[in-house]
């Protein structure tokens, strides 16, 4: 019912417990088809994709989460900044890619095909499943991690160049000044994985019909 305890940080996984849990793995396994076909290995450019995907959700839950605060004036208990703080945090990831894959005009098309399909999806998902919502984050932030491991492992046996880091992702990551692509991929990896903990721990919380808390240090509080 829960995620393995032993898997490491990285690979943890939350499984599925109910028919919405695997309604939420169903629809990302689903979009992971997608990406399967058009990209397969080529994780720069997946990246580019999925990035642009992932920085959805944190905007429509800050949004849906900062009219709902208003409408029943109260708290929202940290919710909204950090649903903000991950939308920011996951168009600085494209930002980054950008400069390393250099999307072909086809790939932005796909982009922006991508992106209005998505937005809409997820705000009225949002709007009236929002637990099924954060666990389809999660899941799909799963995704994210392992697919970062791979781009990292092309790194390492040099099937993709070890480039230097571009200077947006130097920048925002504080790296050293001769970073290369390999601590690009590390630092957007641990990202991703606080992410999925933080909305597979939102989701917990709405499913136990409790009272939110505030989600710090890239996990849920009970």
């Amino acid at each position: 019912m829960s995620d393995t305890s032993h898997a490491s940080p990285l690979d943890r996984h939350k499984a599925p417990d109910g028919l919405s849990d695997r309604i939420a793995l169903g629809i990302v396994k689903f979009m992971r088809v997608f990406a399967d076909a058009f990209f397969s290995k080529r994780y720069g450019h997946r990246a580019v994709v999925l990035e642009t995907v992932a920085a959805v959700p944190g905007m429509v839950g800050g949004l849906l989460q900062h009219l709902k605060s208003l409408r029943h004036i109260r708290e929202d208990e940290g919710w909204i900044r950090e649903l903000l703080d991950e939308a920011e945090n996951e168009r600085m990831h494209l930002m980054t890619f950008i400069n390393i894959a250099k999307p072909s005009l086809f790939e932005r098309a796909l982009i922006m095909g991508g992106q209005a399909v998505f937005f809409n999806t997820y705000f009225f998902l949002y709007l009236f499943a929002p637990k099924t919502a954060h666990r389809v984050v999660g899941y799909l932030e799963e995704e994210a991690v392992a697919s970062y491991t791979g781009y990292l492992a092309q790194v390492d046996n040099g099937t993709v160049e070890n480039v230097p880091a571009p200077r947006i992702a130097i920048d925002y990551w504080h790296l050293a000044p001769d970073a290369r692509l390999r601590d690009v991929i590390i630092a957007v990896r641990a990202d991703e994985a606080k992410h999925r903990d933080v909305n597979h721990g939102f989701a917990d919380v709405l499913a136990a019909g409790a009272p939110k808390r505030q989600v710090a240090a890239g996990r849920a509080l009970d």
